[in-house]
């Protein structure tokens, strides 16, 4: 039975690395020693090494031993035998093209609907959805391909940000991004919310957190999606 916490982000306004989402990380990850993490993402271009440090300091408090996946000789066989498996965020095309050329997206499809607990925050989330095609990254690099993971049946928007009313700021929001990518694809989108998360037990998916989330699908009008409710 497929177990994830699909993150918006790993930090919100106001408290540490992950902390906000401790409980449930305590709650999830129970019975578990070590997490596999996979650093490929690395938000602002950092090590992995660094970038590894920071997660390993998070996990300490819930006594959870952190492994980098580049720490090890063969990442393969490191996913395929991970207790536990984190992918933080940072940036989605430098992640998705450093898992297709470790060949690795295969494998951790497979270990994830085979019952391997996965965390993902932000990018680590938005490769959990059909494609990758509704981050909010620029496209450092050119991965072979913006399919992911597919473990949920609509794409993740993480970061989700609503107009702000009385703004004097122009442009494009969010909500109109979205509604571009339905003009060329059918694939549903769920906009996350700062410190919303959603917690996949098999098929069902439910989402958590103090705030709503969005539901575009193509044609229709926004859903509101209330805390504790089906997606």
């Amino acid at each position: 039975m497929k177990k994830l916490l699909i993150a918006s982000t790993s930090t919100v306004y106001g408290s540490g690395y992950l902390e906000y989402l401790q409980p449930a990380l305590t709650s999830f990850f129970k019975g578990v020693t070590i997490v596999l993490f996979i650093p490929y993402a690395r938000p602002g271009g950092i090590s992995y090494e660094v970038y590894t440090k920071k997660v390993k300091e998070a996990f300490a408090s819930i006594d959870i031993e952190v492994q980098g996946i580049h720490e090890f000789i063969n990442p393969k066989r490191a996913v395929q035998e991970a207790q536990a498996i984190f992918t933080g965020g940072g940036n989605t095309f430098e992640l998705v093209h450093q898992l297709y050329a470790n060949d690795l997206l295969v494998d951790l499809k497979e270990v994830i609907e085979n019952g391997t607990p996965y965390l993902g925050t932000s990018a680590g989330s938005n490769i959990c959805g059909v494609s990758m095609m509704n981050t909010n990254d620029m496209p450092v690099v050119y991965p072979p391909s913006f399919v992911t993971l597919g473990l949920i049946p609509f794409n993740i928007n993480a970061h989700y940000l609503d107009p702000i009313q009385g703004s004097t700021q122009g442009g494009e929001t969010r909500e109109t991004r979205i509604q571009e990518f339905h003009f060329y694809n059918e694939t549903p989108v769920v906009g996350l919310r700062e410190g919303s998360w959603l917690e996949v037990m098999g098929s069902k998916i439910i989402l958590k957190g103090n705030l709503t989330a969005r539901l575009f699908q193509k044609g229709t009008h926004p859903i509101e999606i209330e805390s504790g409710s089906m997606v």
